[in-house]
């Protein structure tokens, strides 16, 4: 069983997740309400990848005896100024997330809590993974925002994507 402590940090990445998925979801109406709809796909499946973390943390709280505490969720925000700043936030959420799974990480390692450890190990991979592809389509938009025909191909590239549920371990 694990510590109270980390019990509770899980629970509340379990809400920082779930806020993510929702602001992701924020994120891609306003590309929907923008006829970009490759755009949107893109960020309504990030959306989808956040409540599947959420779940594998829900998951693992429940296997190993924890209390699950379902947290509050503000409302993100649903404004925003253009596309590039849209991806911008994208990549600092990702870096708040990245920063709350580090610390949950170094709370277990200090606590000799191993399987926590080796539990968010998947997470920490996760996160080296999702910063990279942000922090690059943070390059691409600011590339191609002003030149609609660019912008065009760029909504067609992440039309393509298609969610995929990775497996629990």
């Amino acid at each position: 069983m694990i510590s109270n402590e980390i019990a509770n940090l899980i629970n509340h990445q379990i809400a920082q997740e779930q806020y993510a998925a929702q602001y992701y979801l924020s994120m891609s109406a306003w590309f929907y309400g923008k006829d970009l709809d490759g755009i949107a796909n893109y960020f309504r499946i990030q959306s989808k990848e956040e409540l599947m973390h959420a779940d594998k943390m829900f998951d693992f709280l429940n296997d190993v005896g924890a209390e699950i505490k379902m947290g509050a969720i503000e409302q993100p925000p649903y404004e925003f100024a253009n596309a590039t700043e849209i991806f911008v936030k994208a990549l600092a959420q990702e870096k708040i997330i990245t920063k709350s799974i580090f610390n949950i990480l170094k709370n277990a390692n200090n606590e000799g809590d191993f399987a926590t450890v080796s539990f968010l190990q998947w997470f920490v991979n996760e996160q080296v993974e999702e910063e990279a592809n942000a922090s690059q389509l943070v390059t691409k938009i600011k590339m191609v925002s002003e030149n609609p025909s660019a912008l065009y191909l760029f909504d067609q590239e992440l039309s393509q994507r298609v969610f995929v549920p990775n497996p629990v371990n």
